[in-house]
């Protein structure tokens, strides 16, 4: 849990510091033109890419180009090509999945998120965003893992940051996950990966302006669900929008997205893992209501956090020997991995060559060969004269 691992403030989710120097100018900036920032977070298949896409309907700008629509999300994603580019090479960076599990893994981001270099690099497309539209929609299921990064980003343009949160069952997301994504994760691994970005989205979101919304009343109700977002955020594009832009959400929501629908007693998971995720359910579901969004409320999600953080200590302890054994076979097929991308990172070098230059790189390849050759020659023969001499 990140409570105890005691960290610096720019590491703990959701705080943001800043130089003495540096605060007046952003004030400053930010007193002249009202900028806003509204982020939507929530695991994938909640229904992230729908607020994100109304939240556009409506007059706000998403960074363009988006991330094509397909098959798994025929509506389109409603998310910015760069940001998911830039999240993907964050993760691979400090070894996380956008559905990892582990509450250390909010370590890990949180360090990448504190570095200058990354912090810089944000705010620099963000200032280049702003320059263009002063309100945009960032979503991206992966923008949980850096709330806080966003956050200084913001800032640093002179912008005000919201976060919309998108919540739904578990189970439906659990499901929705092995029917759109497939892939060698099961129910146990999806379940826990949702708790541990929930609980560790409400705590990096506690700092910032935030609204929760439930799925199914997108679906059932967006305007009464979207005017309550855009009254309690204060966002002027849905509080004066057109009855034009309205007509055009209507057309764009479509219940039939409520495609997978599952409860508990589908789900073949841990008593002790089902017991936090449905708390946390239940948690999540009264912050979509007026007034919930309490001190009692925070102290609950940071119980479940704890209880959580050990459930998952000790699952580790049970499987160490598993992971020790699996160590070997990681690092087999990582070199293997890289071998094959270096060999192919090699002969597209060599079909993009001159052709003085594929000559020199034939030679090359000849020449490796000779030696290699020749060096195991030379160990064989080192081999027989010392088991001659013994």
């Amino acid at each position: 849990m990140l409570d105890h691992l005691q960290l610096p403030d720019d590491l703990v989710p959701g705080a943001v510091v800043m130089s003495e120097a540096e605060a007046p100018a952003v004030r400053a900036e930010r007193d002249a033109v009202r900028r806003r920032l509204v982020l939507v977070a929530g695991s994938g298949r909640s229904g992230t890419s729908l607020m994100a896409g109304i939240l556009r309907q409506v007059g706000l700008h998403v960074p363009q180009p988006e991330v094509p629509a397909d098959h798994t999300n025929p509506k389109g994603f409603a998310e910015p090509q760069w940001a998911v580019d830039f999240h993907d090479l964050l993760l691979r960076r400090v070894n996380v999945q956008v559905g990892d599990a582990r509450p250390q893994a909010w370590f890990e981001t949180g360090r990448a998120g504190a570095r200058e270099a990354n912090r810089a690099e944000l705010t620099e497309w963000l200032a280049a965003e702003f320059a263009g539209a002063d309100t945009l929609v960032v979503k991206d299921p992966r923008i949980a893992w850096f709330l806080s990064m966003w956050r200084v980003a913001a800032l640093r343009c002179g912008a005000e940051t919201a976060v919309v949160s998108m919540i739904r069952h578990p189970a439906e997301v659990v499901a929705s996950k092995g029917t759109y994504y497939g892939g060698r994760l099961g129910d146990i691994h999806r379940l826990a990966g949702w708790t541990n970005l929930m609980l560790f989205t409400e705590r990096a979101s506690r700092h910032t302006p935030r609204a929760f919304v439930r799925y199914d009343d997108l679906l059932t109700d967006w305007t009464r669900t979207v005017t309550g977002v855009g009254d309690l955020l204060d966002l002027t594009e849905i509080k004066h929008a057109s009855t034009q832009r309205m007509q055009e959400i209507h057309d764009f929501v479509d219940p039939d997205l409520h495609r997978v629908r599952r409860t508990w007693d589908d789900l073949d998971v841990p008593a002790g893992l089902r017991e936090i995720a449905d708390a946390t359910w239940v948690e999540l579901n009264r912050m979509a209501d007026p007034g919930h969004d309490t001190a009692a409320a925070h102290a609950r999600f940071d119980e479940l956090r704890a209880a959580y953080a050990t459930l998952y200590g000790e699952a580790e302890a049970l499987a160490a020997a598993s992971i020790e054994a699996a160590g070997p076979a990681f690092l087999r097929a990582t070199r293997a991995a890289r071998a094959s991308a270096a060999e192919a990172a090699a002969q597209a070098a060599y079909d993009a060559a001159s052709p003085p230059r594929k000559a020199y790189l034939r030679a090359r390849r000849v020449a490796g060969r000779v030696r290699r050759r020749w060096r195991e020659r030379r160990e064989l023969r080192a081999g027989l004269r010392a088991e001659a001499e013994a």
